[in-house]
């Protein structure tokens, strides 16, 4: 993505003061220069309770302990709650300041120092208070890569001319102006005997929190977990108090209820619950939340709460605020029990991913590297048995390529070939199309709640082997299995064709899996994460290599073969950066070009730089005029793509910049596993596939020789993965997981080429030639 942003960055519109507007809560809207588009309230009264519990999760519910939470979730909408926001330093968690400092500016924000110490109490000033240290909250923010404006939240409710109250330390956080001050202030709720007057109220119940800071710190600053017990006790405490404020609250007030932070070493997902008028006036109805932002059923994020709480108030939010308005997801309602239990089981996955994803990557990258070891050392073995007993062909290639791709079928065992070796590559073979077959797999994997069962780590390889196995049966099944590309087309076929389908209905198979999304993070929650994009992109070119490969075979036209994959190809760029389906930014590039060197050499014509850097503009203009069309939708309907193009017109475009290339230097340099895997991949392809030498065999040779299409879809492939590390923050990820897809099946398609090669029975001894005249 970062290549891409910067072109971005100078085809799109520079920066540009935009006109804003401020209105009030029962009056004509006025100009201003502080903030966005503000409209004026609807009916008079709109009032929302903001309630957040730090630390509140789905597991703490029951009907017995926390029974005014329980008949919150019988009464409205639900979701699980993604509170990522900035953590403190070597702690991937929300502390409760940070996620009270994100909901006052609708962005990620945090507070300086190490661990997690509890709000401070505000400084009495009347009947209102001021945040200390407000100041030194604001400057923090500029290092983060966020800018986050504290107080936007406040500022907005008052310059509307509506009233805001705030209960508790962490409340007075979100509630504060951009000056950091709260026109009214209570520590408790018995502070405030009368809500009617106040807009917004927000309401700190931090039971589980002050529980939890009570515990002995680690080496970060950060408290251990909660005894179950004294953890359900505090639950039990936070829920008496909101029945308490559910009791003094008027009638027609919005409640949004929201587990703001972690209360743990690990972050987790929290509770969302909204409850009484929505933004359309009717009661928020029993069922799930989604929201824009996740495009997810029954998933939000912390910064959508701000959103959801100026969307209910009547005015517009500024563009700092990034999050989306929660709404019903439009599904029916669900049993309070059924509710619970499926999000609560949401955590539970995000929490098992975390432990297994680093030791599965670690599994995955020991297992390829020993088994490109030992096919480099088959590979050998064959070389050698076969130059002991025959000798083959001078060029060291199968047949002519015009007759290999008319009659690719397998040829008789060829003289002088053990039948262990042969054997041993039918094994190499079946176990590297398995491999190419992973990657899909741990997505495809989602199908099924391995999370749940025993040793969630084992289940998931058990899983992601299991359905590999299959897709390999289905490769080797039907007559395709006789041809150098069939088992690697229905690989590549069956990995384009499940995450196109993926993001075409939600990218389900996304959300918590090894190689997907974590809603924990928040960084992605639809379309194509990087990784996925890597296996798509690969498999869809190496696919259509396969598919160019066959139509070749049975006579048609190249003309019309190269036609056909590039509509298809163009289909699938199409898909990457769509911003109903993919929205992939940097992606795109990476992929147009990609096709583009496949196209070329598929249709027998040579790759120059010219025609490189024209297809480049070309894909950087797609991308551009795609962003564009996102962005000139309404705010709230936009993704990241439209979002950036909003950002390169306030000026933020190059903190985003900044931010990830940050990201990709540290995963390329941080993830020496993914790195060393890249490279032991690209070593085994050019210096055991492709180089007759004592390490290994011309095997590419002969696949380029009976399957021309290989070279070109391999190329193609390759020039994808290495513009795909250069533009996304995912850096060596991207061609470490396309190689993982892209060696393994090229493997494969070498291994049948190895067995389709007739070698050349060895000639007799020749007679001497009969001396010249200069020799007598």
């Amino acid at each position: 993505m970062i290549l891409g942003l910067l072109l971005a960055t100078v085809l799109l519109p520079g920066p540009a003061a935009a006109a804003t507007t401020s209105g009030s809560l029962d009056g004509p809207a006025t100009a201003t220069a502080a903030g966005g588009m503000h409209v004026p309230a609807g009916p008079e009264g709109r009032r929302v309770a903001l309630v957040g519990v730090p630390g509140l999760q789905w597991s703490d519910f029951s009907q017995s302990g926390t029974p005014t939470l329980w008949k919150l979730v019988t009464q409205g909408s639900s979701a699980s709650l993604s509170t990522r926001a900035v953590p403190p330093p070597d702690r991937g968690i929300t502390c409760p300041i940070a996620g009270w400092l994100t909901i006052s500016a609708g962005q990620r924000a945090g507070a300086p120092g190490r661990g997690c110490p509890s709000p401070a109490s505000p400084q009495p000033a009347g009947e209102g208070a001021t945040v200390p240290n407000w100041r030194d909250l604001v400057a923090f923010q500029s290092d983060t890569g966020y800018a986050a404006q504290l107080g936007t939240l406040g500022q907005l409710v008052a310059d509307g001319g509506g009233k805001v109250a705030a209960i508790g330390p962490g409340a007075a956080l979100a509630a504060a102006d951009k000056a950091g001050k709260i026109t009214k202030y209570a520590p408790t709720l018995d502070g405030l005997n009368d809500l009617t007057p106040y807009n917004l109220i927000v309401f700190e119940a931090a039971d589980l929190a002050t529980a939890w800071t009570k515990g002995v710190p680690d080496e970060a600053g950060v408290p251990g977990s909660l005894p179950a017990a004294e953890r359900q006790a505090a639950a039990t405490r936070a829920d008496q108090q909101i029945a308490a404020l559910i009791g003094k609250l008027p009638p027609n007030t919005t409640l949004l209820l929201a587990g703001t932070s972690d209360v743990s070493p690990n972050a987790h997902l929290h509770a969302a619950i909204a409850t009484g008028p929505s933004p359309t006036g009717q009661p928020y109805p029993q069922g799930y939340l989604t929201a824009s932002s996740t495009r997810q059923d029954a998933l939000v994020t912390i910064t959508d709460l701000t959103a959801t709480a100026i969307q209910l108030l009547g005015l517009t939010a500024p563009r700092d605020v990034v999050g989306r308005a929660w709404q019903p997801d439009g599904n029916g309602p669900a049993p309070a029990t059924a509710t619970v239990t499926r999000l609560a089981d949401g955590d539970l996955a995000s929490q098992v991913l975390r432990d297994v994803r680093g030791p599965f990557f670690t599994v995955l990258v020991t297992v390829q590297l020993i088994f490109y070891a030992l096919a480099a050392l088959a590979l050998r073995r064959r070389r050698s048995t076969r130059a002991g007993k025959s000798t083959p062909s001078t060029d060291g290639h199968a047949p002519p390529a015009d007759a290999a791709t008319a009659k690719d079928h397998p040829a008789p065992q060829a003289d002088g070939e053990p039948a262990d070796a042969s054997k041993l590559l039918a094994a190499i073979q079946v176990v590297a199309t398995v491999s190419g077959a992973v990657a899909v797999s741990t997505f495809l994997a989602q199908l099924v709640p391995w999370w749940s069962l025993p040793m969630p780590m084992v289940s998931v390889i058990v899983t992601i082997l299991a359905i590999a196995a299959l897709i390999t049966a289905l490769a080797f099944a039907g007559p395709w299995r006789t041809h150098v590309l069939g088992p690697l087309t229905v690989v590549a076929a069956v990995t384009s064709l499940a995450l196109l389908i993926d993001v075409m209905t939600g990218s389900a198979l996304q959300v918590n899996a090894v190689t997907g999304y974590e809603p924990v993070t928040g960084g992605r929650f639809y379309g194509f994460s990087n990784i996925a994009f890597a296996v798509y992109a690969t498999g869809t070119i190496l696919g259509l290599a396969g598919v160019a490969h066959w139509l070749l075979g049975r006579g048609v036209s190249r003309t019309i073969v190269v036609a056909l994959c590039g509509l298809y190809g163009a289909f699938a760029v199409f898909a990457d950066g769509s911003p109903s389906w993919g929205a992939d930014f940097g992606g795109v590039p990476a992929f147009v070009i990609g096709v583009a060197v496949f196209l070329i050499l598929l249709s027998g014509r040579r790759v120059s730089v010219l025609k490189l850097l024209l297809v480049g503009a070309v894909a950087v203009a797609l991308i551009a005029a795609i962003s564009f069309v996102d962005w000139m939708r309404p705010a709230d309907r936009r993704t990241h793509l439209g979002a950036f193009v909003q950002q390169i017109i306030d000026g933020q475009a190059w903190t985003v910049v900044g931010r990830k290339f940050g990201a990709m230097i540290g995963v390329t340099v941080g993830n020496w596993p993914l790195t060393l895997l890249s490279l032991v991949a690209l070593a085994f392809l050019f210096l055991v596939l492709a180089r007759p030498s004592r390490w290994g065999a011309s095997a590419l040779g002969q696949a380029y020789a009976l399957a021309p299409p290989l070279r070109a879809g391999l190329l193609g492939t390759l020039t994808c993965a290495f513009l795909g590390f250069l533009m996304n923050d995912s850096g060596i990820a991207i061609p470490a997981m396309a190689l993982t897809v892209a060696v393994p099946l090229t493997l494969a398609a070498c291994v049948r080429a190895l067995q389709l090669a007739t070698p050349t029975p060895p000639a007799g001894r020749s007679t001497p030639a009969a001396p010249t005249r200069s020799e007598a």
